[in-house]
């Protein structure tokens, strides 16, 4: 029960230890607080086990040890929350390079560069999930004939009579009109886009027709940030 009890402990004083206004209402500053808390909950420790008689002084010790180890690495997780954040943000990129880090705050979506040296996004197009390469040098997005299929779009009545050149050669395309498309909680609706032919390309691709309506995009190394 000790456990149990010292354990609640830490958790209510983790979270008042966060509120600065509870330690402004004892007449203490931010820092005082928090310095008094610890000393609180070894007092509570110490207090529990001498009227529990079925604690012995190691087991109380080593409870005390336990709780200082846990209190001390929430207390740093907290006080390096920014810095944390970062690193995550950092190795979620790595493992889900399509995947957008999300800043609602600043409106931004930022990637990062797959192990292929490309820029390989996650949109949603006509509410259908397919990646999409960034690509600058297209004039517009561009869809292959598979991920036209996906997005819902009727290909077989299509017209290719726009001649487009792909990394497979040139080909055709049609030209289309997009319902929507989401990438990285930034959404373009009626987005002018092309459908290429069957087998004139391999991958979709992000191109100006969706990059132009933004407020910017950066490449700064091995990251891509798309703001809303």
């Amino acid at each position: 029960m000790l456990f149990v009890g010292v354990a609640l402990l830490v958790a209510v004083g983790i979270g008042v230890l966060i509120s600065s206004e509870f330690g402004g209402q004892l007449g203490l500053t931010h820092l005082q607080f928090g310095q008094l808390i610890p000393l609180v909950i070894l007092a509570v420790i110490f207090a529990a086990g001498a009227f529990s008689r079925r604690q012995r002084l190691t087991s109380i010790l080593a409870n005390v040890a336990v709780w200082i180890g846990v209190f001390s690495a929430a207390l740093v997780g907290y006080s390096y929350r920014d810095d944390l954040k970062a690193v995550a943000a950092k190795v979620f990129g790595e493992l889900s390079p399509t995947s957008a880090i999300i800043d609602s705050k600043d409106g931004t979506a930022t990637f990062h560069r797959g192990y292929d040296g490309h820029f390989l996004v996650a949109a949603t197009i006509n509410g259908s999930g397919m990646p999409l390469l960034f690509d600058t040098g297209a004039s517009a997005v561009v869809l292959s004939y598979a991920d036209a299929k996906r997005a819902g779009i009727d290909v077989s009545h299509l017209t290719f009579d726009m001649p487009v050149t792909t990394a497979n050669g040139t080909g055709r395309a049609a030209v289309v009109t997009l319902d929507s498309i989401e990438i990285g909680g930034i959404r373009r609706l009626h987005v002018s886009a092309f459908v290429a032919e069957r087998g004139a390309l391999d991958g979709s691709l992000l191109g100006m027709t969706f990059l132009q309506t933004l407020s910017r995009y950066t490449v700064a190394g091995d990251t891509l940030e798309l703001a809303d």
